[in-house]
C-alpha cells in the first residue's frame, strides 16, 4: 500500500500549493470510478483525478488526457451543478487517515453563498467521493451508495448526515519520541514492521518494512534512531517522489525505497510520479472488464481453428497415402484369381519393388475379390482429391488463427474506446450478432480515433491499435510518400511518420512504437520492418488490417515504455 497516510498528507501539501483558491472550471467523470475536476489557480489550468478505483485509488494532479462518455452520469451531473464555477478555499486532510476533503465555496443559482465540501475517501474497495452539504453535514450524493444493510456503523446516501469512517485511535507518529516508541514495540515478539503498523497512524506495511529493512539488525537502539529519522524528513517536506522496484514488486513513496534493491526513476512531483506509476495499468483493467467477453470469443474461435488444423493436417498424412492405395489396388488386381470372399488379408509379391518384396494387403470378408481391389483405387482417387481442398481449407484455417491472434493483442494494447471498434469489426465480419443495431446506425461511418505522437525533433507520429484504425490510417489518411512501419512477422500496430524524409532518429523513435504496441511488446531487439505507404497493399478480400508490402528496410529495436510516455508528452505540449 504506497498510498498511505503519510502519503496523502504530501498529496494534500502539492494540491493546496497549486490550487488553493483556484476555481473549478469543468467536471468530468470518464468513467464509473473516476472525477476529473479540471481548476483553474494562478493563471494556470490543472487537473485533479479523484479516483476510487478499487485496485488504484488516489488523488493526485495530472497531465493526462480523458475522453467523456457520451452522457455525463447522474453524478457528474450533480457535481457540475453544485461545483462548477466555484472556487477551492482549502484542501485538508482528516488526521493522518486517508480522508482529503475539498473545502468548496459560491453562489448558488440564486445568489446565494454556499459552502460544500468534496470528500475523498481513499479505503480500497470502499473507496469513496462524498459531496456534502457544509453547513448541514448533509450528504447531496456519492459515487458509491452504501446502505446500513452493507455498513452498519453509517450510511452512504443522499440525504443522511455525513459520518466519517470510525477512529483507529493510534499514535501520531510526527509526535513519537524515543521514548514513546520503545513504549509502544515490543522487541521480544517479532514481526517489528507489523507492530509498527499497529501503533502509529498514517503507517502502511511498505513504510513499516522500509524502516526495519533501514534498520538493519533492528534493536532497540537502531530501529528508533531509523523511524525517527525518516519522521524527521517527511517533517521537513524532504520529498523525493520515487518509483522503486525489483524482480517481483513495484512500488511508488515519497522517497526512494532501500528494501525494493532493483530499478529507481525519481520525479520531480508527486503527480507526475503517479502518472508515470499507473500509466495504462488503470486503462488496462478497464478494457479487461470491458472487454472479458470479447476476449473469450476469439481465444474460443483461435482454439477451434487450431483444432481444425491438426485435424486437416491428419487427413492431410491420410491422403498423402494414396500412393499405396493405387499400389494395393493394381496388386489385388494381378492376384484376382488368388483371392477368395472371406478373406481378411492377402500376402502377394510387390512386382513395382527392385527385390520383390512381399506385402501384407488388409481385405474386407464381405466384399469379393474385385470389390476389395475397387475399394482401394476409390480411396487412392478421393485421397488425391482431397489433397488440393485439404490443403486450401488449412490456408484458410491459419489465417483464421493469424487473424484471432492479432485481435487478441491489439486488446491487450487498447483503450475502453478502441474495444468497441474490435467489437463492431467482429459484427461486420459475421463473427458476433448485432445487438445493438439502433447505436450502430446513429454512429454512421464515423472515423476512427488515432494516437498521435511526437517525435524528438517534431515530427507527428500515428498509431492505430486495431484494425479499423489501421485500415483508415495506411489506406486513407497517410500521403503515400509518408513512412510505414509494422514489426515483422509478428501481429502489431500500423504506424505511420508523417513525413517525407524522416531522419534516421525518427524512424528509430517510430519502430519502437511499432514494437512496443505489437504482441513483441515484452521482448528486446524487435525487428521492425518500414517503407513508403505506397508500397503497402490490401490484398483483395483480405481480412481486416491484413496488408503485404514490398521494398522495405528492418531496423531492430527494444520497446521502451519511457520512451512512448515522453513522446505522447511530447504530443500534448
Amino acid at each position: 500500500m504506497s498510498f498511505d497516510g503519510l502519503f496523502t498528507k504530501a498529496t494534500v501539501e502539492e494540491l493546496s500549493n497549486l490550487l488553493v483558491g483556484g476555481r473549478i472550471t469543468k467536471i468530468q467523470q470518464p468513467y464509473k470510478n473516476e472525477i476529473v475536476l479540471n481548476v483553474r489557480a494562478k493563471r494556470i489550468n490543472h487537473k485533479v483525478l479523484l479516483s476510487v478505483h478499487p485496485n488504484y485509488a488516489r488523488v493526485q494532479l495530472t497531465k493526462e488526457s480523458f475522453e467523456n462518455p457520451q452522457e455525463p452520469p447522474m453524478f457528474c451531473m450533480l457535481l457540475r451543478k453544485h461545483l462548477e464555477g466555484f472556487f477551492l478555499e482549502n484542501i485538508t486532510q482528516v488526521d493522518l487517515d486517508r480522508i482529503i476533503v475539498f473545502q468548496i465555496k459560491g453562489r448558488n443559482e440564486i445568489g446565494d453563498l454556499s459552502y460544500k465540501q468534496l470528500i475523498v475517501e481513499i479505503m480500497g474497495r470502499h473507496s469513496n467521493i462524498i459531496l456534502v452539504d457544509r453547513n448541514k453535514n448533509l450528504i447531496l450524493d456519492s459515487i458509491k451508495h452504501v446502505s446500513f444493510a452493507v455498513n452498519s456503523y453509517r450510511a452512504v446516501l443522499p440525504g443522511h448526515e455525513y459520518v466519517r469512517p470510525p477512529k483507529q485511535n493510534k499514535q501520531n507518529p510526527f509526535a513519537a519520541n524515543e521514548t514513546a516508541l520503545l513504549q509502544k514495540i515490543d522487541f521480544n515478539s517479532g514481526k517489528l514492521d507489523k507492530q509498527l503498523v499497529a501503533q502509529f497512524a498514517g503507517i502502511s506495511p511498505l513504510f513499516a518494512k522500509e524502516v526495519v529493512f533501514r534498520a538493519g539488525i533492528a534493536n532497540r537502539v537502531s530501529l528508533p534512531k531509523t523511524f525517527l529519522t525518516l519522521m524527521n524528513q517527511l517533517k521537513e517536506k524532504k520529498y523525493l517522489p520515487a518509483i522503486s522496484s525489483n524482480k517481483n514488486k513495484e512500488a511508488f513513496y515519497l522517497f526512494p525505497l532501500a528494501h525494493l534493491s532493483g530499478e529507481r526513476k525519481e520525479f520531480l512531483s508527486l503527480g507526475d510520479m503517479l502518472d508515470r506509476f499507473y500509466f495504462g495499468k488503470a486503462k488496462r483493467d478497464r478494457v479487461k472488464q470491458q472487454a472479458t467477453d470479447l476476449e473469450r470469443f476469439i481465444t474460443n474461435e483461435k482454439a477451434k481453428n487450431i483444432k481444425k488444423i491438426k485435424k486437416l493436417q491428419r487427413t492431410l498424412q491420410e491422403a498423402q497415402n494414396s500412393k499405396q492405395y493405387k499400389l494395393f489396388g493394381e496388386l489385388l488386381t494381378a492376384n484376382l484369381y488368388a483371392i477368395t470372399k472371406g478373406m481378411k488379408e492377402i500376402e502377394v509379391i510387390n512386382y513395382y519393388h527392385e527385390n520383390g518384396e512381399k506385402v501384407t494387403i488388409p481385405l474386407d470378408p464381405q466384399k469379393t475379390p474385385s470389390e476389395n481391389a475397387q475399394k482401394y483405387f476409390s480411396k487412392y482417387q478421393k485421397a488425391k482429391n482431397a489433397v488440393m481442398i485439404v490443403k486450401d481449407q488449412m490456408k484458410l484455417a491459419d489465417r483464421e488463427v493469424q487473424y484471432f491472434d492479432t485481435l487478441l493483442q491489439q486488446i491487450e494494447t487498447a483503450a475502453p474506446k478502441d474495444i468497441e471498434e474490435i467489437r463492431e469489426e467482429l459484427i461486420e465480419e459475421g463473427y458476433l450478432r448485432n445487438r445493438q443495431k439502433k447505436l450502430n446506425k446513429k454512429r454512421g461511418n464515423k472515423q476512427p480515433i488515432l494516437e498521435k505522437y511526437c517525435a524528438t525533433d517534431g515530427t507527428e507520429i500515428i498509431v492505430g491499435k486495431n484494425n479499423k484504425q489501421n485500415d483508415y490510417l495506411t489506406n486513407k489518411l497517410a500521403n503515400k510518400d509518408e513512412t510505414w512501419l509494422h514489426t515483422k512477422d509478428i501481429p502489431g500496430s500500423h504506424v505511420v511518420i508523417r513525413s517525407k524524409n524522416p531522419s534516421e532518429a525518427t524512424i528509430i523513435e517510430g519502430a519502437i512504437l511499432a514494437a512496443y504496441f505489437s504482441k513483441a511488446r515484452n521482448s528486446s531487439s524487435v525487428p521492425v520492418d518500414f517503407t513508403k505507404v505506397r508500397h503497402v497493399k490490401k490484398p483483395s478480400g483480405a481480412k481486416p488490417g491484413f496488408v503485404i508490402y514490398e521494398n522495405q528496410q528492418t531496423v531492430y529495436v527494444t520497446p521502451s515504455e519511457e520512451l512512448v510516455i515522453q513522446l505522447d508528452q511530447n504530443s500534448r505540449s
